[in-house]
């Protein structure tokens, strides 16, 4: 188990090497590797476990009956999933969590927690400190799509999205962790009208872009 590795996560963060070795052992760490498109959890399931992702990324999805295809979120290389279900004693998972490409994901069983000393040692309050942070943040990622999904037209989505990850990156130039599939999905749009769209602002001088990479053309003011 790689501890300085995970010193670095936000679910460690401020944690001594000592305090990690405690929580792996107590939370029962085990890993898993996944192929591109396997399903990890799927919407039914219950799990009193929460997911680090070691290697790759993997995708959080909505999945309906008569196949449509939301992407809510995009869980990258050193974050966490699945947190809020862990917690939630024997609640059913709304969502199906997806390998986006190959990965490794590194297991906690966080219902531990629950059944643990009404006296905790100093590394569970450092763990819960950073568990409320990681679901704060989860709660702002969560939002944040319903902010992109809300306008009406193709364009004012695309531009929400792309004003919200330059306020993040700082950058006019970024990648997005999102095949154009994934984007039609996570923007609720079409992929073909997508792709329309992005092909307009791009003659009409908005932006340039080379697959999942963007370049804003702004103007200063």
């Amino acid at each position: 188990m790689d501890i300085q590795m995970l010193q670095k996560t936000m679910l460690f963060h401020g944690m001594t090497a000592e305090e990690v070795s405690s929580a792996v052992h107590f939370l029962g760490a085990r890993e898993t590797a996944y192929h591109k498109g396997e399903r990890i959890f799927s919407a039914g399931d219950t799990t009193e476990e929460l997911g680090l992702v070691t290697q790759g990324s993997v995708t959080i999805e909505s999945n309906d009956l008569w196949g449509s295809r939301t992407i809510l979120s995009h869980v990258g290389c050193g974050q966490f999933f699945a947190e809020t279900y862990a917690f939630l004693k024997d609640e059913v998972m709304l969502v199906d969590v997806c390998a986006n490409e190959a990965c490794r994901v590194l297991f906690f069983a966080a219902g531990n927690l629950r059944r643990a000393d009404t006296q905790p040692d100093r590394w569970m309050m450092k763990l819960l400190r950073n568990l409320l942070s990681i679901s704060a943040r989860k709660n702002l990622i969560l939002s944040g799509r319903s902010f992109h999904t809300a306008p009406k037209t193709v364009r004012a989505r695309i531009l929400s999205y792309f004003n919200a990850v330059c306020l993040q990156t700082h950058q006019t130039e970024f990648d997005v962790p999102f095949n154009r599939q994934q984007l039609a999905d996570y923007l609720n749009l079409d992929r073909t009208a997508l792709s329309k769209e992005l092909g307009r602002m791009r003659e009409e001088g908005m932006l340039s872009y080379q697959r999942n990479h963007f370049i804003l053309h702004v103007t200063e003011p």
